[in-house]
């Protein structure tokens, strides 16, 4: 046992100082993984205090301040007032600005260690910035109390109530003046004003100041949500004031990511979720029983369905099972089912946008039924609901099922499918169709529509629902009408892009798309039939002749992109869909010439693509896109939550994007600004689309200007996503070019890409045998260079620089550019540090390199080549000395002499020289003879 015992001793105070080693090399990561396996083996409480503490030393080197705090607090519960300890914590909570803890933890580290030298400037700085806090507390203390007096005095106006309540909600922005509305009862005033002063403004600020107040505090949140309660903010829903559900929905959703950590660390979000799960489901299961509410308005009843579909993914908070169980399917199933055109007084109050939400709500949720048990359970609730809507007599309830089975088919497919495929569901939708009824007809061509979604299925209503369709397109009623239009035109193209394949005869689809054309641009039509239109076109534009006949018809290119702009959610799919084919941004599958010739062998039939189809033809159909100011309708369609649809956005953003006098219009009208939220969050294949459209724009355009503020940070992680093996060449080539241009922009965007480990991720192309990527890798570390964190890579155990010196003294013409940023890379590093400049003597080439770039007849590599070695020469005497016995002397004089081109680079070989002189490697009289002037500085 003893033995045993001393095993762990001698493991544990091995990794203790492996941590040691690799904290002082640097390697903070590493120090860090040493320290937490050293603390899984020890028991002894002193030995467990100090592992705790050199861990958090090695956080606070990597700016982890939280992490920092607990380490230090737990070191401290084994030994109290241990003073490294409290230093260091004293540190972390400067950082997090709790600057009355961290003074008093310098406090009595002062008072342990009176001669503590390092202490003196934190406890100076934390003096300072305590004695600033304090004066500024009083000075918003009273800013406060003045704002609490104008806008909670029974006798203020409305102006001046309004005036104080914006001015509440700009303090509340601060941490100190948040705090003390709460102290000072914020929350039960503002209550108490709400309830009596109904006027517009005084709610929408109210419920504003609501919601940051809730931003980042868990605390504060609950207390708040417990003071208010949650029926009352379901009551807000009830409002007609799109601006003023849209503030609620904010609010509601802040809430949430507060207590769920959304925006916290994967540990820290699982803590809160676990921590705060009863409020969360209950916030949750509130929003669930309002989205059936018969009294809460329509665009009430889209805001919660849009919260909803937000949170039920498991990287949101993973609410779609307990969705599922708390009989969520079954309502949202209410709401597809869901009719205006049948007038009960019980009815819903819906949208032209909420059945489309649904249908994401009920997609999103399915998508997030991870085993074949909760995918059943969530089909069983479908199939109760529908069987007991057909077991009722009224011919009502089978409406109703129909209309809930279109929201399937545009959400779930796969469950939707599942329910027409049973016995005698797709004769019933035949025979309503056929009915006669205006009703009946219309949710059965709806329905019609939505199952033609693949061949398969198009073939089978092709074979039985074609001629009602074409009946129902005699319809005197234009909303019936335009709904067999579009399910004519579905059917029609149910042979995509494969020229050779068509259902209808010849010119039947130029006849649909003219059809269409006709109810998109007439202006007595209402937005609903121009909506069908725009759908009709979606599946017509699979054929290459209407794409070219649609393009040259500017009225109706102007009427789609206007009715986009509308932002109406059901529009959505039609708009972003036609521009899609307009623009050929969809997959393309690849063709392989050995497959085909196969194929041929095996008698099977072989896709064929229009001539139409052809590159010329596709850019001249983006630029008048583009020029059309489609991207002003691609902004308003991109607040969809469907990432399916966001995926299809951003491939038309990436279509315009491709063409370098496009990217300006892109950024000019917002492009930019809503490309960087959907390369974060959305399909795999979107996001990749959206990072590419970013690094396009940003190659281009001034990165100031294109992402000015804190967007220049915010499209760095997008960038870094396309530096990925499984992307193509020309993804990594552009992510490379645009991060260089970011990377030159200031230190805050350098530090942002190392942050989010940009370093290694660029420097791996670096080795690639691609010329074009290893230069614009080479690039974007020549730009990062300036930053200290770069610099310690640099100076680490390695052969970084070693390897920036080969690649400047590259010779081969197609590697001149990479030859030139590498020399501009040691050019920065030796002039800020001398270990670098040692490190150039680690090659056997060293010499042969520097003579190369002196005396390289480029003025660009010679300036980059005498900046080099004027930087070795002044940084140690021992380097200068190794440089002096060689034949760079001779080349420092004879450059200091002639008449170069670029007089920077004289300069710098005088400067050498003189360096030289000072270290008295060479006397001055010998620079004058060789000279032969005497005006030497």
């Amino acid at each position: 046992m003893p033995e045993n015992v001393s095993e762990v001793d001698n493991c544990v105070e091995s990794l203790k100082e492996l941590g040691n080693t690799l904290y002082k090399e640097g390697d903070f990561a590493g120090a860090i993984q040493c320290y937490t396996d050293a603390l899984k083996q020890a028991n002894e409480k002193v030995e467990r205090a100090v592992l705790l503490k050199n861990r958090a030393a090695t956080y606070l080197k990597q700016e982890q301040y939280s992490k920092v705090l607990e380490d230090c607090n737990e070191s401290l519960a084994l030994v109290p007032h241990d003073p490294k300890a409290l230093f260091r914590r004293a540190l972390a909570l400067e950082q997090l600005e709790r600057i009355d803890e961290a003074y008093k933890d310098a406090k009595e580290v002062q008072e342990l260690e009176p001669q503590n030298k390092a202490l003196e400037p934190v406890l100076r700085r934390l003096y300072e910035a305590l004695q600033e806090k304090v004066k500024m507390m009083s000075q918003v203390s009273n800013k406060v109390s003045q704002m609490f007096q104008c806008a909670f005095d029974k006798d203020s106006d409305l102006e001046k109530c309004n005036k104080a309540l914006n001015n509440l909600l700009v303090l509340a922005r601060e941490r100190a003046a948040s705090a003390l509305m709460m102290e000072r009862d914020l929350i039960e005033k503002l209550m108490e004003l709400l309830s009596v002063n109904k006027t517009s403004e005084i709610q929408l600020t109210g419920i504003r100041l609501i919601g940051e107040l809730c931003k980042g505090n868990v605390e504060r949140t609950k207390i708040i949500v417990k003071k208010i309660g949650m029926p009352w903010f379901s009551d807000r829903f009830l409002s007609q004031d799109e601006q003023y559900i849209n503030a609620v929905e904010y609010c509601i959703q802040t809430i949430l990511k507060t207590l769920g950590g959304l925006e916290a660390s994967k540990e820290e979000k699982e803590k809160l979720l676990k921590e705060n799960a009863l409020e969360i489901d209950t916030i949750m299961s509130v929003l669930l029983c309002s989205v059936t509410s018969r009294v809460i308005s329509g665009i009430g009843r889209d805001a919660i369905l849009e919260i909803i579909t937000r949170n039920v993914d498991y990287q949101a908070l993973q609410w779609a099972e307990k969705f599922v169980k708390a009989g969520g399917v079954t309502r949202m199933m209410e709401v597809s089912a869901e009719l205006p055109e049948l007038p009960y007084e019980s009815n819903m109050k819906i949208t032209e946008s909420t059945k489309t939400l649904a249908a994401v709500c009920l997609g999103k949720v399915y998508d997030n039924m991870w085993h074949d048990l909760a995918k059943q359970d969530f089909i069983n609730k479908v199939e109760d609901f529908v069987k007991d809507k057909l077991l009722g007599m009224e011919i009502e309830d089978k409406v109703r099922v129909a209309s809930s089975l279109t929201t399937l088919l545009r959400g779930p497919l796969d469950v939707g499918n599942s329910i027409i495929a049973k016995e005698g569901f797709l004769e019933m939708l035949l025979v309503m169709a056929n009915s006669g009824d205006t009703i009946q007809q219309k949710v059965s061509a709806e329905a019609l529509i939505a199952a033609a979604s693949k061949k398969d299925k198009a073939k089978s209503i092709v074979s039985q629902g074609t001629n009602i369709l074409k009946s129902l397109y005699q319809s005197k009623d234009d909303h019936i009408k335009v709904r067999a239009l579009v399910g004519l035109c579905k059917l029609g193209a149910s042979g995509g892009t494969d020229a050779s394949y068509r259902p209808f005869a010849e010119g039947s689809t130029l006849k649909l798309a003219e059809a269409c054309r006709r109810f998109l641009i007439h202006p007595a039509k209402d937005r609903d039939m121009r909506k069908w239109a725009v759908e009709g076109l979606s599946y017509l534009t699979l054929d290459a002749e209407v794409k070219e006949k649609l393009i040259e018809d500017k009225p109706a290119i102007n009427a789609m992109i206007e009715l986009a702009k509308t932002g109406d959610q059901s529009v959505v799919y039609g708009c972003i869909t036609t521009l899609v084919n307009l623009t050929n941004s969809y997959d393309k599958q690849e063709i392989i010439p050995e497959m085909i010739e196969l194929a041929k062998f095996a008698k099977q039939h072989i896709p064929e693509e229009h001539e139409l189809d052809d590159p010329d033809f596709v850019t001249k159909r983006v630029r008048v896109l583009g020029q059309a100011g489609v991207t002003v309708a691609l902004v308003s369609l991109s607040k969809t939550e469907s990432k399916n649809c966001k995926e299809l956005i951003c491939r038309v953003f990436n279509a315009l994007c491709e063409h370098q006098d496009l990217r300006g219009l892109v950024v000019q009208q917002g492009g930019a600004k809503v490309l960087i939220p959907m390369a974060l969050d959305g399909t795999d294949k979107g996001k990749k689309q959206a990072a590419q459209a970013l690094a396009r724009i940003g190659i281009t355009i001034n990165p100031e200007v294109a992402f000015p503020g804190q967007r220049a940070c915010e499209v760095v992680r997008p960038l870094l996503q396309l530096l990925h093996p499984d992307c193509k060449a020309l993804e990594n080539f552009e992510a490379l070019m645009c991060l260089t241009n970011l990377a030159g922009m200031n230190l805050t965007v350098q530090k942002r890409i190392m942050k989010e480990g940009g370093f290694s991720k660029i420097e791996h192309y670096m080795y690639e045998d691609h010329l074009m990527l290893k230069k614009a890798a080479t690039q974007c570390i020549t730009n990062l260079c300036s930053c200290s964190e770069v610099l310690k890579y640099m100076e680490g155990k390695n052969d970084r620089v070693k390897y920036l010196l080969l690649l400047s003294g590259e010779q081969d013409e197609e590697e001149l550019e990479t030859g030139k940023a590498a020399a501009g890379a040691l050019a920065i590093l030796t002039s800020v540090s001398k270990k670098c400049c040692q490190k150039i003597f680690d090659s056997d080439q060293w010499l042969n390199i520097l003579q190369f770039l002196v005396a390289n007849p480029d003025p660009d590599v010679q300036h980059r080549g005498v900046c080099i070695v004027h930087n070795m020469m002044t940084k140690s005497k021992s380097i200068a000395e190794k440089l002096i016995e060689t034949s760079i002397m001779e080349l420092l004089m004879a450059l200091s002499q002639s008449d170069v081109g670029n007089p920077k680079i004289r300069e710098y070989a005088e400067m050498s020289l003189k360096a030289a002189e000072e270290w008295k490697l060479i006397k001055a009289n010998d620079g004058e003879e060789e000279d032969g002037n005497s005006d030497v500085d």
